[in-house]
C-alpha cells in the first residue's frame, strides 16, 4: 500500500449511528451472495445486540476518503481444546468501487491484531463457489478446513428441539 493509500482509509470501530451503513452493507452481502431474502436483521437487532448492554458482536468500518467502503463484523469464541479465545469474522464485505486497494487486507491485519489481543486463533466460513475469496484467504495465510461441516438448526426445527422431552 502507498502512503496515499494509507491516508486514505480509516479503519474504525462501529457505533450506533452506524446501523444504518451496517444494514446496508450486509443486504448488499447478501445480494453478492445470492440470497437477498435472507438479510431479515433489523436496526433494532444491531442496536440491541452490538450496542446494548450485553454486546454480542463487534465490527469495524473501513472508510475511504471518508466513504464507507467496507464493513467486518465478528464475535469471540472459545476453543475447549486449546483452552484459548479466539475471533470468529461472520461478515467482510468490500464495495465493489472500493475493491482491489488494499482494504480487505487491512481489515484482516486489524482483525488478525484483534485476535492476538484475545486468544490465538482466527476464523470464518466462506462459499464454495467464491474462488476469488478464497484465493485471497490463503494469500494471506488461511488454510481451509476440508475435515469440519458446519451443522445449523433454527426456524421451526430449533423451537421444536427447544419444548422437546428428554
Amino acid at each position: 500500500m502507498t502512503d496515499q493509500q494509507k491516508n486514505s482509509l480509516r479503519i474504525r470501530p462501529a457505533a450506533p449511528t452506524d446501523v444504518p451503513e451496517m444494514l446496508a452493507f450486509i443486504r448488499e452481502l447478501a445480494e453478492y451472495e445470492k440470497q437477498p431474502e435472507a438479510a431479515v436483521a433489523t436496526a433494532e437487532d444491531l442496536l440491541r445486540d452490538g450496542f446494548g448492554p450485553r454486546p454480542v458482536f463487534q465490527c469495524l468500518i473501513a472508510e475511504w476518503d471518508g466513504q464507507p467502503a467496507a464493513m467486518a463484523l465478528y464475535f469471540p469464541f472459545y476453543s475447549t481444546w486449546r483452552g484459548n479465545a479466539g475471533v470468529h469474522l461472520e461478515d467482510l464485505f468490500v464495495r465493489p468501487g472500493f475493491r482491489r486497494r488494499g482494504i480487505a487486507r487491512a481489515l484482516f491485519t486489524r482483525l488478525a491484531q484483534i485476535t492476538l489481543e484475545r486468544g490465538d486463533r482466527f476464523q470464518w466460513h466462506v462459499l464454495d463457489w467464491n474462488q476469488l475469496a478464497i484465493d485471497f484467504y490463503e494469500s494471506i495465510g488461511a488454510n481451509m478446513l476440508n475435515e469440519w461441516r458446519i451443522m445449523r438448526i433454527d426456524g421451526e426445527a430449533l423451537k421444536a428441539l427447544a419444548v422437546s422431552a428428554n
